[in-house]
């Protein structure tokens, strides 16, 4: 039987996993035989298995990481500077906490190139399904609790602020779907898979949004919020594709192109930083264009094409009269 109480000590983050599993089983499954018989092409067997072993490696990085990450956040929990009561309001501190750091180390993620590097193996996929999920940035636990070593310093637990990362987690694996269009009212505060459609599609009105994983409502506050538009259809995986989907080829693609732009010769130090910290997509020749400068493009575009159509609606019919 499920112990809610173990959930709490060291190996809760790892408890929690292990009694999803099942329930993922079965999604998945459920999800695969919707597409089959609707004939959607949801799933490619090459691509789950990408999925699956990615989560492995994953999952087994995190073993190893695992003393060494909870000794850095003990570490700042030693040094806390509140103490908290724990109760229902501490659990709901906890748990907004760890989802607005999550959207700061998703934000990360997506804005420093060398992060972007180990982050792209979640989106470089041309599919999404549940199993996209799984599909993880393998390298994340060599740092990912340096973005929550804050919340330790604060005063919640590391263990109670891994249990709820997992947690959130596992309701941000869900959304990885095709199958449910609509959540409802719960659109207006949960990510949902209409939201995470958005996060995962490579069309440039849609690039680095919906960055939460539990609620919506960081996007919100800090402007990366984007609504799934109708007219827009989603497109799934990177720009540019990539050539090959061997699973090497998929987890050091950005690595490798990393390195080629530090190998160009003449660059100075600074270029190099630049090149492992500033946003994808930037060069130190002004040749690069980085999302936002591809989306203020695409804005004055948009912007451009409706101040036409509407001058051409608007404006007063023209006769040509003639004297004949």
């Amino acid at each position: 039987m499920f112990d809610f109480s173990k959930i709490f000590e060291s190996d809760g983050p790892d408890i929690v996993y292990t009694w999803t599993i099942p329930v993922f089983a079965a999604i998945i499954f459920i999800e695969m035989a919707y597409s089959h018989f609707n004939k959607e092409k949801l799933y490619e067997t090459k691509d789950v298995a990408t999925n699956v072993l990615f989560a492995l490696l994953n999952y087994s990085l995190d073993i190893i990481m695992k003393g060494f990450s909870m000794f850095v956040m003990m570490f700042f929990y030693h040094y806390r500077i509140f103490d908290w009561e724990v109760g229902i309001w501490y659990w709901i501190a906890v748990f907004l906490a760890q989802d607005f750091a999550y959207y700061v180390h998703h934000y990360v993620d997506h804005h420093s190139r060398v992060f972007w590097a180990v982050h792209i193996t979640h989106h470089n996929s041309d599919y999404f399904n549940i199993t996209t999920g799984f599909r993880s940035p393998v390298f994340q636990p060599l740092y990912r609790y340096l973005f929550f070593s804050p919340l330790a310093f604060v005063g919640f637990h590391p263990l109670h602020v891994m249990v709820a990362y997992s947690s959130i987690q596992i309701y941000g694996t869900f959304v990885h779907t095709q199958s449910i269009k609509s959540m409802g009212f719960l659109e207006y505060f949960l990510v949902t898979p209409s939201h995470h459609r958005v996060h995962h599609a490579c069309n440039i009105k849609y690039l680095d949004r919906n960055m939460g994983m539990g609620l919506i409502i960081w996007d919100k506050i800090f402007g990366t919020f984007e609504k799934e538009d109708p007219e827009v259809p989603v497109k799934y995986g990177i720009y540019p594709k990539m050539k090959s989907k061997d699973p090497a080829t998929v987890l050091f693609y950005e690595w490798r192109r990393i390195g080629k732009d530090l190998r160009q010769p003449g660059l100075s130090f600074k270029n190099r930083i630049q090149y492992l910290f500033y946003s994808p997509g930037w060069r130190h020749d002004g040749t690069g264009k980085t999302v936002k400068q591809y989306q203020k493009e695409y804005k004055e575009k948009m912007t451009k094409k409706t101040s036409t159509v509407t001058e051409e609606v608007t404006s007063e019919p023209k006769f040509e009269y003639s004297d004949k």
